[in-house]
């Protein structure tokens, strides 16, 4: 009689707990999805707000009984929704998706491994992270509603407690608790990806053998490593202004609701540099994944190695290094002094040359592409260097600190950040969903949704986000909960008008991609073991590595290099 091999399941609590670098990025891919729908909401109440600032909606007085007494949207909510809005964009959404998700996907099996480096860090990393996004959420269930003093928290707004208003007491608290664990929870991920990358290579492969997506996984956590631990101490000494009564960020005789502060001493601007320092490597975290994974996936489409491999390593490493040093031209109005303006100008003005190598590396390979496939997943990489060369040129006013002055507080900022940040990133998010679906779930998404999706949401992106450009050189004012008040706003109200209207379409227009990944999820077509060809070893992983570069394509025969 033949023995019977039982295979037991893993229990829930273990799958849920799981160590496995795919079930992890999922869980990351499905936490960043989730918060981008929150995200998203929030953002479309705003622009309702913004061109209805009076108008009764009777379900934001059942949410907000205090802020929206009525049902009429205050200002003090207006602004925590703000804040709310982008703190989850940038840190739960930019910054997990491309890097933690994606990363934790493909990276082990693009260089040969099984595994990430340290699999139980790697699952405490992602729980620290949801814990982080539930203190965030609740810093705004409490009577007092959230904090309003924005993602960026600039003190002494921030540091001196519930005295500077509403939100400013329980709520902001919980906020810098909640930045602070992602911190942690961010430096874990990054030393993570460091060690797999540095450690779990399979035998044979160096390091100018690994897949672009790969080397821009390693830098940019190279760049969470540098600047994450500055956020964490700057949030632990605001923290202490906040609830010790130090003055680290609080200068003297304030007063504040006609009650003098008891700091003195504090310098606010010191926290703008501190946060500086720490947010603008924060947005080449967000974007650099993005190129890797553009990078990649153009090469996979276009059926040839890159233009130039070795202009696309080295490009990120050099956007990376002078990224660290550029923080000071988001403080070209504070006060600094003239000759740090210039310098921080030109090294932001520098920034362009390796961004235009990247650039010019995608455009040449799709150009002398052997066989040029569209794909969902390549159109989106068009559409990402696109919006990454229209927010890049915006970006060439703000460097500029004669010109930064005026539109430093005004819509064309947020259009900008939008248009290279959001956008941009957000594309190349997907495009990796749509390229390795299959292998996160076995399936493949459904092409003609793709690509509805795509040319809806690329056409929606040009109209809403160069409208606001628009509004900025009008001197349309970021941060204002209404412009109904000042008559000199009132010209500039048909083009927000046409804002919030295009914000609900392209709301409406995601429905498309979320209704085809759920769907394709349970009953997509089965994918096949290689449905893109893809030469790499997430796709092939009993190839060859010894005198094989990453891109060698057996229809193409291009060199990698």
């Amino acid at each position: 009689m033949e023995a019977t091999t039982l295979i037991a399941r893993p229990s829930l609590l273990r799958r849920i707990f799981s160590t496995d670098h795919r079930t992890i990025a999922r869980q990351y891919f499905f936490l960043s999805l989730f918060a981008v729908v929150v995200g998203v909401c929030l953002s479309l109440l705003m622009r309702f707000h913004l061109v209805w600032p009076r108008e009764k909606v009777a379900w934001f007085e059942a949410i907000w009984s205090v802020r929206a007494e009525g049902g009429i949207m205050t200002e003090e909510l207006y602004l925590s929704l703000m804040t709310l809005h982008g703190t989850i964009m940038v840190f739960f959404v930019l910054t997990l998706a491309p890097l933690n998700a994606f990363a934790n996907l493909v990276l082990p099996e693009q260089l040969g491994g099984k595994e990430m480096a340290f699999p139980r860090m790697n699952m405490l990393s992602f729980w620290i992270t949801v814990a982080s996004f539930l203190t965030l959420l609740s810093a705004c269930v409490f009577d007092e509603g959230g904090p309003i003093a924005g993602w960026t928290a600039y003190p002494p707004l921030s540091a001196v407690g519930a005295v500077s208003g509403p939100g400013e007491g329980l709520g902001q608290t919980l906020w810098f608790v909640s930045i602070g664990i992602f911190c942690i929870a961010s430096l874990l991920s990054a030393m993570n990806i460091i060690s797999t990358v540095i450690e779990c290579r399979r035998p044979g492969m160096s390091l100018m053998q690994m897949p672009l997506t790969s080397w821009n996984w390693f830098v940019t956590s190279i760049l969470s490593v540098l600047s994450f631990p500055v956020l964490l101490a700057a949030g632990l000494l605001i923290l202490l202004d906040r609830l010790a009564g130090t003055s680290f960020f609080v200068p003297g005789d304030l007063l504040i609701a006609e009650q003098h502060s008891p700091h003195a001493g504090g310098s606010p601007l010191l926290w703008q540099h501190l946060f500086w320092f720490f947010g603008h490597p924060e947005v080449y975290i967000a974007i650099l994944p993005g190129m890797g994974i553009v990078s990649h996936i153009i090469s996979n489409f276009s059926r040839r190695a890159p233009f130039s491999y070795r202009a696309c390593v080295w490009a990120p490493v050099a956007i990376a290094f002078l990224g660290m040093l550029v923080w000071g031209h988001h403080m070209f109005i504070s006060g600094i002094s003239p000759y740090s303006a210039m310098t921080f100008s030109l090294i932001t003005m520098s920034i362009g040359a390796p961004s235009a190598v990247l650039v010019l590396n995608w455009l040449g390979t799709a150009y002398q592409a052997v066989k040029l496939e569209f794909t969902t997943a390549m159109l989106f990489c068009m559409g990402f260097v696109s919006l990454f060369v229209t927010g890049g040129l915006t970006g060439l006013f703000l460097g500029q600190p004669e010109i930064d002055a005026y539109f430093h507080d005004t819509a064309f900022v947020v259009a900008h950040f939008h248009m290279i940040m959001g956008m941009a990133a957000l594309f190349a998010v997907f495009a990796a969903t749509f390229y390795w679906f299959p292998l996160m779930f076995g399936r493949m998404l459904d092409e003609r949704l793709g690509k509805l999706h795509f040319y809806l949401t690329f056409i929606g992106a040009y109209a809403l986000f160069l409208p606001m450009h628009f509004a900025g050189f009008a001197g349309n004012p970021r941060r204002y909960a209404d412009f109904t008040n000042f008559d000199f706003f009132q010209a500039g109200m048909p083009l927000q008008r046409w804002i919030t209207v295009t914000a609900f379409a392209m709301g409406a227009v995601q429905l498309i991609f979320i209704g085809n990944l759920f769907r394709s999820i349970f009953s997509g077509a089965k994918a096949g073991a290689n449905p893109w060809n893809g030469p790499t070893l997430e796709w092939n992983a009993d190839a060859e590595i010894a005198d094989r570069g990453p891109y060698e394509y057996p229809d193409a025969g291009a060199d990698a290099n």
